[in-house]
């Protein structure tokens, strides 16, 4: 049967996935695993070295130099010990993915559509993290510095299996993880590698299946079918759109997870599955677990957080939710997506302080 070729984020990964990708994975994993039989104490900087080839072998040389540009650029400010700068920086950094001119000039460095956009995802992704890099450095006194020096700075934004697409890993559990020498066991890791692939492999076959079998997303790129639709119907086809949704995301976020922990390091818990949630708050805690404890740590926490105020609470919620809109893309779509998102965890807060009040309780 055909495929339903609408979901651009499913066809683009698989197409880069068979191409390239996956090979270039395959040979992290070989230089990871020798570099732990060998040279354990230097793994980090071999896995460095060999991010930074990948990433030129991809990109290309000017690719290459526009990450490197960011991560320096952030270092030299995170040098001043101001998270309002570091943040600032941040998002220029960031804007300057929006400008027109910029695009056509990035455009004109490769043959392809595709090329290109896996340069604007990488750097988008790369931004995060060169962030959460730049603010450990602002937090951390002078006696740890050393563990913050711009070294391990590359190490961590090349880390290959999260290069392009994550999922994200703050830098202070990065590098505590890399440099704890642990025992290597080869059998250990081919037990991890043989479940970790068949697992892999059997929610790739799912999620072709549905892509193949379901055109949830055909249906949903045209009017006629959805206005014919009945209420029922819709629903079926918005629970349809988010199962594929959470699948895809096994796939994707599942490769690097299963490298990360052939490499000794724990990765963010991988998605729970979207029918066993019903609210808003625990889909951000634990879908993308990387990425909210980002937002937690970076945003949510400094600005306030839930220890504040009533208005405080709901402004550095806002902040949060509107950092996510801003970095996905900042389209108009997104900006409404993230407004429902925040309305519907305040809703939720707002609910659950209600029920805790001694008098309504004494009520249920």
């Amino acid at each position: 049967l055909p495929q339903d070729p609408m979901d651009f984020e499913w066809s683009y990964w698989i197409e880069w996935g068979r191409e390239r990708i996956l090979w270039l994975l395959a040979g992290h994993l070989l230089v990871s695993q020798v570099s732990r039989l060998l040279v354990e104490k230097y793994k980090p900087w071999c896995l460095m070295a060999y991010g930074m080839a990948a990433c030129w072998l991809l990109l290309g040389i000017k690719g290459f130099a526009v990450i490197l540009l960011h991560a320096t650029i952030s270092f030299a400010v995170a040098q001043f010990q101001l998270s309002l700068l570091t943040w600032m920086c941040s998002l220029i950094l960031l804007s300057t993915l929006r400008i027109p001119a910029v695009e056509e000039a990035k455009r004109k460095w490769y043959d392809t559509e595709n090329e290109y956009y896996l340069l604007l995802f990488t750097v988008s992704v790369r931004c995060l993290f060169c962030t959460s890099f730049s603010l450990e450095y602002c937090w951390h006194g002078p006696a740890q510095k050393s563990s913050h020096s711009f070294l391990w700075m590359l190490a961590y934004v090349f880390y290959y299996p999260m290069f392009h697409n994550g999922p994200l890993m703050n830098f202070d559990e990065f590098s505590k993880q890399m440099r704890r020498q642990e025992a290597f066991s080869l059998k250990t890791n081919l037990t991890i590698l043989i479940v970790g692939v068949i697992r892999i492999f059997f929610w790739w076959c799912l999620a072709e299946l549905m892509i193949h079998l379901m055109y949830i997303h055909a249906l949903y790129s045209s009017a006629p079918p959805l206005e014919a639709a009945s209420y029922w119907a819709l629903g079926g086809l918005a629970l349809a759109q988010v199962l594929f949704f959470y699948v895809k995301y096994l796939v994707l976020y599942g490769v690097p997870a299963l490298l990360l922990q052939m490499d000794g390091l724990k990765p963010p818990a991988l998605p729970c599955c979207v029918s066993l949630m019903h609210s808003f708050t625990k889909m951000w805690r634990s879908f993308d677990v990387g990425l909210h404890r980002f937002l937690v740590r970076y945003i949510y926490v400094p600005m306030g957080g839930s220890q504040s105020s009533l208005l405080g609470t709901l402004f550095s919620t806002a902040l949060t939710f509107a950092f996510v809109s801003y970095w996905h893309g900042g389209q108009s779509y997104l900006w409404y997506w993230g407004a429902l998102n925040w309305l519907g965890v305040i809703v939720e807060n707002g609910v659950k302080r209600i029920l805790s009040i001694s008098l309504i309780q004494d009520l249920i």
